[in-house]
């Protein structure tokens, strides 16, 4: 469990007018290496991946696991920030070093903020470093201790202000780094990641470039259907496409509308995002640029890279056996 000590009253205001929550002070989870990220084996489970892009970038794989004597199993993997949608990045040992380093010191730092502080700014972006932070976690228990402290936070933010839209968003992307660390649990935890991105979307549809809406597509095109779960492909689309229309010039929107595509076997559709992506690229570096877009612009390329060579793999004419054509 998570110690916490509350600084202040719930309710009050700032000079600057922001409400202050009861500022956690969480016990520093086991010390997490920055030079050791995690690895996530597959274990022989089915996976399939839904991104959750936040400021630093998120992601989300889910993963379904069917025994053999028909136990259904969750787990959620969590990729951060260089990650795929349908593609685990795989960065190399020394920017993967980086990477932990950052979201270790961010989260060191936003805890600190925190401690002495206490208002509804600090307590978001505590959330949001527990989050980063976790996804370099090399056990459960840490994944799940910073995960708890996220969502901790966000309660007491939402207790404060319920309309507090960011809290809501990290709210959902904490529950999804605790689900990573339950079975069967896991399912209770999709429907309130559901219900958080939905309460986001109606408060701020702009945070993340439409990052509630791509959250809820990436969930629905995911999870399995009826009646096991939330998945829908009809809900999927509605909601990607949202966030493309939100923000249509965001490299993560069209990727994952472009992968989603090549999922449903759209090669057409596929292919018109994959070219409008390439005719935005140069400008969109120029706008996200900096140290917090990195891991992004590694990800982005990687899976751009991929998602090529899978829509040139499905568009090539089948060959004969016989005659090679």
């Amino acid at each position: 469990m998570v110690a916490a000590s509350f600084f202040i009253s719930p309710g009050r205001k700032n000079d600057a007018g922001e409400t202050l929550v009861p500022a956690l002070m969480p016990e520093q989870p086991t010390h997490i290496n920055a030079n050791t990220v995690a690895n996530i084996a597959n274990n022989g489970k089915l996976q399939f991946n839904f991104t959750l892009h936040s400021i630093k970038h998120v992601n989300t794989m889910a993963t379904f696991n069917s025994t053999t004597n028909h136990t259904a199993k969750w787990k959620f993997i969590t990729i951060i920030s260089v990650f795929a949608a349908g593609i685990i990045f795989a960065a190399d040992d020394a920017n993967s070093k980086i990477f932990a380093d950052r979201a270790e010191k961010e989260f060191q730092r936003a805890q600190k903020q925190l401690q002495s502080g206490g208002n509804s700014t600090n307590a978001v972006q505590f959330a949001h470093a527990c989050y980063d932070f976790a996804d370099f976690a090399t056990s459960d228990n840490q994944r799940a201790s910073l995960a708890n402290q996220g969502i901790d936070v966000c309660r007491k933010i939402l207790s404060a202000d319920p309309k507090n839209a960011r809290a809501h968003y990290y709210l959902a992307m904490n529950l999804g780094q605790l689900a990573r660390t339950k079975s069967v649990g896991a399912l209770k935890l999709v429907r309130e990641m559901e219900s958080e991105f939905q309460a986001t979307l109606g408060l701020d549809k702009q945070i993340d470039f439409g990052g509630p809406a791509r959250s809820l597509g990436l969930l629905y095109r995911d999870a399995p259907g009826w009646p096991m779960s939330i998945g829908s492909k009809r809900k999927a689309k509605t909601y990607l496409e949202q966030a493309l229309k939100i923000a249509p010039d965001f490299p993560e929107n069209l990727l994952i509308v472009a992968e989603s595509d090549l999922k449903w076997r759209d090669t057409g559709d596929a292919k018109e995002k994959l070219d409008t992506l390439d005719k935005l690229w140069t400008e969109a570096q120029k706008k996200l640029s900096g140290e917090m877009h990195e891991r992004d612009w590694a990800d982005w390329t990687t899976r751009r890279d991929a998602a090529r060579r899978k829509l040139a793999e499905t568009s090539a004419p089948l060959t004969s056996p016989r005659n090679g054509r």
